[in-house]
């Protein structure tokens, strides 16, 4: 206990070293270097080593890091980007600022990054410029020194950038050392104040979980276009040394014609105060915060008439998304949508990106409050608000309540959803609902009654006639997707407004890998088999149709793809008979195989609405043999399919087509113009626009 060593570690504060890891680290030409320069990086070097930062090509990103003193905190932030930065091309500059710690000997512990040192004490907003004059990449990253990065931190961010070239900055989600967040997003009120949204709050909450414009993103972690800043001209000196100059950035990206968003993803863990302290009322730099807030404020008057005003205690629903003159649609389907598994899923899914691109905010309630993925992501990357979680589902009434008077209308979805929520809606609030059915159950069953006479069936079909006329009379409009359904409410029913819709809407369009059909074989079909019509045209195909088709075609092949296929539907796999049961496929693997197989075959013998196959078909250029049940709701479908539903006249045309290529070519050709004209964004938005004005 009164060894050298013990002395040496206390007079040193090297409390962080056993006395006999000290001794092997001395014998080390790093522990010498560690000696001579400063013992508070000791744990995280010997975790770490030294790191090298040499990289190979231009940088996509510079990486700038403001320092003054707390090298351990550079240092750790150093090795949590070296560990959690792959596949990107970066530059890391350290920019310090007179620093008077080992923070001047960082070369000993760090290779392959530019040191930017100033002549003088410049304060953190002139030595960011300063430094991010050496700046190489197409995009500059401001990082503070007390900071640490996680997985996916930049290329996130990056990836958003990408996808937007009308987002100038972005900013990462900031959490507390202990799990807490400590900002996402960035709110200023019209009186000049500010809120670091969310403040304290569990960060996986869904609120702070959606890509979204805010006022600002704090300067501990932003992304800023390189000619962006260059046109801007950087920080605005006049809030010199430090404060408020992230702020002021933000509204000048805005002024340059770009949005600010914040990228939940991105995740940084900011030890707040270390660099700067927490008292504005001192005499350290954080006292400049209140003073540069009123120069905030009279910079951009102008500006902060138009923000939400702070009433003491006010509601961040449209501020925290600058949602000001927008409308809020509340979506409610079933779940979150899974568009690679099923029909509905990949309707919703598109109708969601189509009411994305006419502007509106949306709000995403799936009925069982789960956070699917990969699905919930992608609809949080895409601005979407999904109402997930425990708390959520307990609050959902007082949600509706407190926020009615926001949201433009409700959209839902399915009767057994639907009727969940139309009642309290409707009785709590004067909200337009708009409801999308997706079939007609009960005609559905009653023609599945029609063909097996089964009793309970029929039952069922009588059932769902009554919730699905209950939910039509509470609502403003009803959407289906074939006018054959509209027809059968109006027989019943004159009153009910209705309106038959385009099902699938496509933002692109395809186009065929192999159009030469001398090069394509098999016939495919596709259908998720937890649908029962699916299944039931599958085993009617297989038993009355294939065998018919095999004697004429013997080397064809029949390729069966769809999710929750059971004992029944594997049990048609077979080599000897040329089917190939594949089962769930990825998105990738299913185009594969559309853009290799003859044509496609939809063998259905009951159900109701348009059939996602058929149109999915339709879409990937694909020769189609049907029969009228799949064909239903198409408008001109004979055009560009063949109908059959005798099992004879089904399987002698697919013989006929299968053997005529330019048949096949005209077909596929027709089926692409098909889409174009008929499924497109504006062609779809045209049928609906007037319900949601």
């Amino acid at each position: 206990e009164g060894s050298d060593a013990r002395k040496k570690l206390e007079y040193k504060k090297l409390s962080i070293l056993h006395p006999g890891e000290y001794h092997k680290l001395m014998h080390t030409e790093e522990g010498k270097n560690l000696v001579e320069g400063d013992f508070k990086i000791g744990s995280v070097y010997r975790e770490y080593g030294k790191l090298d930062f040499e990289g190979g090509g231009f940088p996509l990103v510079s990486i700038i890091i403001p320092c003054y003193n707390q090298v351990e905190y550079t240092y750790k932030c150093l090795a949590s980007i070296k560990k959690y930065t792959d596949g990107i091309n970066y530059e890391v500059i350290i920019a310090d600022d007179q620093s008077t710690d080992a923070t001047a000997e960082l070369d000993k512990f760090v290779s392959g990054v530019t040191i930017c040192r100033t002549s003088e004490n410049l304060g953190f907003l002139r030595n960011c410029n300063n430094a991010a004059k050496e700046a190489r990449g197409k995009f500059i990253m401001f990082l503070n020194n007390d900071t640490t990065v996680t997985e996916g931190w930049l290329s996130s961010l990056i990836d958003l950038m990408n996808r937007d070239e009308s987002v100038g900055m972005t900013g990462s989600k900031l959490v507390f050392p202990d799990g807490r967040l400590q900002e996402a997003g960035g709110i200023i009120w019209s009186d000049g104040s500010g809120w670091n949204y969310g403040r304290g709050d569990d960060p996986d909450d869904h609120q702070y979980n959606y890509v979204r414009e805010v006022d600002y993103v704090s300067g501990a972690a932003i992304l800023i276009r390189a000619e962006l800043w260059k046109e801007i001209g950087g920080f605005d000196e006049r809030f010199a040394p430090a404060y408020c100059e992230d702020s002021d950035l933000a509204f000048e990206v805005r002024k340059a014609g770009y949005k600010v968003v914040y990228q939940p993803l991105s995740k940084v863990i900011h030890y707040e105060g270390v660099s700067n302290g927490t008292d504005v009322n001192g005499t350290g730099l954080k006292r400049y915060q209140v003073e540069n807030s009123k120069k905030l404020k009279e910079k951009w008057a102008d500006e902060f008439a138009k923000q939400y005003e702070n009433t003491g205690n006010p509601d961040p629903f449209r501020a925290r998304e600058r949602s000001k003159g927008k409308k809020i649609i509340l979506f409610v389907d079933h779940y979150v949508p899974t568009w690679d598994k099923d029909a509905g899923s990949k309707t919703t899914f598109m109708y969601l990106k189509m009411l994305l691109a006419k502007g509106y905010e949306i709000k995403f309630l799936g009925a069982n409050y789960h956070h699917d993925e990969p699905y919930s992501t992608v609809l949080q990357q895409m601005g979407i608000e999904i109402l997930y979680g425990g708390r959520m589902e307990v609050d959902i009434w007082p949600w509706i309540d407190k926020h009615a008077k926001d949201i433009h209308l409700v959209y839902l979805n399915r009767p057994h959803i639907a009727a969940k929520y139309v009642d309290y809606i409707r009785e709590h609030t004067a909200l337009k609902i708009i409801f999308y059915g997706h079939d007609l159950h009960f005609l559905r069953l009653r023609r599945e009654f029609e063909l097996t006479g089964d009793m309970e069936t029929r039952e069922k079909s009588q059932y769902w006639k009554s919730v699905e006329f209950g939910i039509m009379h509470k609502t403003d409009m009803n959407y289906y997707p074939s006018q054959i359904e509209i027809d059968a409410i109006n027989e019943i029913d004159p009153t009910v407004k209705a309106k038959a819709i385009t099902a699938y809407v496509y933002d692109e369009f395809h186009t065929p890998v192999e159009t030469d059909f001398a090069k394509r074989e098999g016939i495919l079909f596709v259908g998720g088999f937890a649908h029962p019509p699916n299944k039931d045209g599958l085993l009617w195909f297989a038993e009355k149709i294939w065998p018919r088709v095999r004697l004429s075609l013997p080397d064809a092949k029949l390729y069966v793809v769809g999710s929750h296929a059971d004992d029944e539907v594997n049990a048609l796999d077979s080599e000897e008979n040329g089917i190939c049961v594949k089962g769930f496929v990825s998105e990738e693997e299913l185009k594969e195989l559309y853009d290799r197989s003859r044509m496609v075959s939809v063998p259905l013998r009951y159900g109701a609405g348009v059939k996602g196959k058929t149109v999915e078909a339709l879409y990937y250029g694909c020769p189609i043999v049907t029969t009228s049940v799949g064909a239903e709701g198409i408008p001109d479908a004979g055009s560009v399919m063949r109908i059959a539903d005798d099992e004879y006249d089904f399987a002698d045309a697919l013989v006929d087509l299968y053997k005529d290529e330019n048949a096949l070519s005209q077909m596929s050709k027709n089926a692409l113009d098909y889409i174009r004209k008929n499924n497109s964004i504006d062609a779809a938005w045209e049928i609906i626009k007037t319900d949601f004005e």
